[in-house]
């Protein structure tokens, strides 16, 4: 049986990966919305996930668990690829696009969340993860999940009349 160190390094990597895409998509759509109603949401929900991520390299450094430079290359590689799905238009960016990128935002903030919990009920064995902090990153976490599941919803009652051109 692996030792906790070991499965927390593992997960901790996975978790990595994961922010890291999710930092990448959140920076991209926020970038995409400069100057319309959702912009200034998204800027900060953006701001908020890169502080997550740096919160997840700071609590892998207290563990004395390095990142994969590897693995985190590969998540910067794979949310790039994401980026070229079809989605109807081919010279602009489609009305669907906010809806299905908001679905990713949402899915990314709740494998964080699931991330922050599993490290919650693992701080009784491991006395360096501080379970102040680790509850603090869960509330922000379903904070941002209700902010992402508002902006998606949106998106969703627009769809039709812009599809439409209305």
């Amino acid at each position: 049986m692996p030792d906790l160190h070991r499965f927390l390094s593992i997960y901790l990597n996975d978790h990595l990966t994961g922010a890291t895409a999710g930092r990448d998509l959140f920076r991209r759509v926020a970038r995409s919305h400069r100057g319309t109603p959702r912009g200034t949401e998204l800027v900060a929900l953006a701001h908020e996930v890169d502080q997550d991520r740096n919160a997840q390299v700071d609590i892998m450094r207290d563990l004395d668990i390095r990142p994969s430079p590897v693995r985190v290359a590969a998540a910067q590689l794979g949310e790039r690829a994401g980026r070229f799905k079809p989605n109807g238009m081919l010279l602009r960016r489609s009305p669907l696009s906010d809806v299905v990128e908001l679905e990713a935002m949402r899915v990314a903030v709740a494998g964080k969340a699931a991330g922050w919990e599993a490290l919650l009920a693992l701080a009784a064995h491991e006395p360096r993860l501080r379970v102040d902090r680790l509850r603090g990153l869960i509330d922000r976490a379903h904070d941002q999940a209700g902010r992402v599941s508002r902006l998606h919803q949106r998106a969703v009652e627009e769809l039709a009349p812009r599809a439409l051109g209305l």
